[in-house]
C-alpha cells in the first residue's frame, strides 16, 4: 500500500521586507499564490493582522479575491478572519461573494485573537477589547445561519 502524497498549503502573513512597500509585498504574495497553484499546492490562506509595519495582510477577503482572479485550482481562504473584529453578517456576505467568484475554492478560517495590539484592537471593536471576544460562539452560530440556504431567521 502506498501513502497518499503530502498535501501542501501556505499560510501567508504577506511579509513586508526591508526596503519594500506594502504594495510590493502584496504583489509578491499574489505571485507566490499563483506559483503555489501551478505547483499543485492544496490551499493558500491569508492571515489577518493590523498595524504591523512588517505585515501587509490586513484584509483576507480582499487578498483572497485578488488571488482568485489569478489562480484556477488552489483553494483560497483566510487563516483566519478575526471574528471579534467584524460583523458576522459582513463576514458571511464577503465569503459568499468570494464563493460566487471562485466556486468550490473558498475556505473561511476564523479566529478570536485580537490580531493586533490593545490600542488597535480597541479601534477595531465597537464595544471594547474583550466583550466582542465573549460573543465569539454566538458569532459562529450567526455565520453558520447566514451561510445556510435558508438564511438567518
Amino acid at each position: 500500500m502506498s501513502a497518499a502524497p503530502l498535501a501542501l498549503s501556505v499560510l501567508d502573513l504577506v511579509p513586508v521586507r526591508t526596503g519594500q512597500t506594502s504594495a510590493q509585498a502584496i504583489a509578491a504574495s499574489l505571485a507566490t499564490a499563483d506559483a503555489a497553484d501551478r505547483l499543485g499546492y492544496r490551499r493558500y490562506w491569508f492571515a489577518e493582522h493590523h498595524n504591523m509595519p512588517a505585515v501587509a495582510s490586513t484584509t483576507p477577503p480582499v487578498l483572497v479575491a485578488a488571488a482568485a482572479a489569478r489562480t484556477s485550482r488552489i483553494r483560497l481562504g483566510s487563516g483566519g478572519v478575526m471574528l471579534p473584529n467584524h460583523s458576522p453578517l459582513v463576514v458571511a456576505e464577503q465569503f459568499a461573494a468570494l464563493e460566487a467568484i471562485a466556486p468550490g475554492r473558498i475556505d473561511l478560517g476564523i479566529g478570536r485573537a485580537p490580531g493586533s495590539d490593545p490600542v488597535i484592537t480597541q479601534l477595531l471593536r465597537q464595544s471594547g477589547t474583550t466583550s466582542d471576544v465573549d460573543r465569539f460562539p454566538d458569532n459562529i452560530r450567526d455565520i453558520l445561519a447566514l451561510s445556510s440556504p435558508e438564511g438567518a431567521s
